[in-house]
């Protein structure tokens, strides 16, 4: 019996023994358990859907008007982010459990996070290269201990550097020798990033094509390249062809682009033959409402048969992650 079936079988007990079936489960691929001002702040606004930013004028400060922007939204009805850590996290949590999605998270309040609903995350780690971050034997025995699961998010990219520097090299051996997935920045931050404090980020490592080195040296390496490399579309197109064990995660698109926008994007990936390989994620940093926004944004998409968004929302994760045929029915369950 396959592990898919043997865990239909599983749910489908499950699920008639409790008289009732949970939502569908979603896995989040890209989950932030952090400070209510880790952005700036709060109260920050989003407006929803997005439809663009402002320009800056000549001589005027682009950090200035990037925060005015969240000061003073122009939409009428902007989602605000909680003022508080207690507040981020209830909030989040209700949409989690309501729509029943667990969540591969990071950040400076995971154990927060974890001690209040264990079953629904999945432990990561925030990881820039820089000052403060572990060595590799501390992340071999966070790894070993159960501390960590998922090498993610790797933000080197804010720091100007490649997934090949020599820096991050010993870490990329590491999961592959263990076995460890890991999801790469490669793409959109924050519009204006170099002048928000991020000296060193650069448009062109938004390229996915930049890991191809790294994929041949390291060819068992389990990696999903975070927000899909937009909007390098044909470089990430190259890459899913020529590197099959490659998955992308959809965080932040989804709900930080217009969502026809998004569509377009994640359209062309599918329709090229890589659905399969498209995960669902959100970048839920301090706007709890934005996931909600972007699992509507696949459950939207017109393009999409509901195989296909059940592969994106859940499936695809699941295998990539290599889930127990337990922690599949603890999903459907609801847990």
């Amino acid at each position: 019996m396959t592990r898919g079936l043997s865990a239909l079988l599983i749910v489908m007990a499950v699920s008639e023994a409790r008289g009732q079936e949970a939502p569908p489960p979603i896995i989040d691929v890209h989950l932030h358990a952090q400070s209510a001002t880790s952005q700036g702040p709060p109260p920050l606004a989003l407006c929803l859907p997005m439809t663009g930013w402002p320009a800056v004028q000549r001589g005027a400060s682009w950090p200035a008007r990037f925060m005015e922007a969240q000061k003073e939204p122009d939409c009428p009805d902007p989602i605000w982010s909680p003022e508080s850590d207690v507040e981020l996290l209830e909030r989040t949590l209700e949409i989690m459990e309501r729509r029943n999605v667990i969540g591969i998270t990071s950040g400076s309040q995971l154990q927060v996070w974890q001690g209040r609903a264990p079953d629904r995350i999945i432990p990561g780690i925030l990881f820039n290269g820089g000052p403060g971050s572990p060595s590799v034997d501390a992340l071999r025995a966070q790894f070993a201990e159960g501390q960590v699961r998922v090498l993610s998010e790797v933000t080197i990219q804010y720091r100007g550097l490649e997934p090949g520097d020599p820096s991050f090299e010993p870490y990329l051996a590491l999961a592959e020798e263990l076995d460890i997935p890991v999801g790469i920045h490669i793409g959109t931050g924050p519009p204006g990033a170099p002048y928000l404090g991020f000296s060193m980020y650069r448009a062109r490592l938004h390229s996915p094509l930049i890991l191809e080195e790294v994929l041949i040296k390291h060819p068992n390496l389990r990696l999903y390249v975070m927000h899909a490399g937009w909007p390098m579309l044909d470089d990430l197109l190259a890459l899913l062809w020529a590197h099959p064990q490659v998955h992308v995660g959809v965080g932040v698109i989804n709900w930080g682009l217009p969502r026809a926008e998004f569509h377009r994007y994640l359209r062309r990936i599918v329709e090229a033959g890589f659905g399969k390989r498209v995960m669902f994620g959100s970048d839920q940093m301090v706007w709890p409402e934005a996931l909600e926004f972007a699992i509507q944004s696949v459950e939207t998409a017109p393009f999409l048969s509901e195989d296909q968004k059940r592969d994106i929302l859940y499936h695809n994760a699941a295998r990539f992650l290599g889930l127990s045929d337990d922690e599949i029915a603890n999903h459907h369950e609801g847990r």
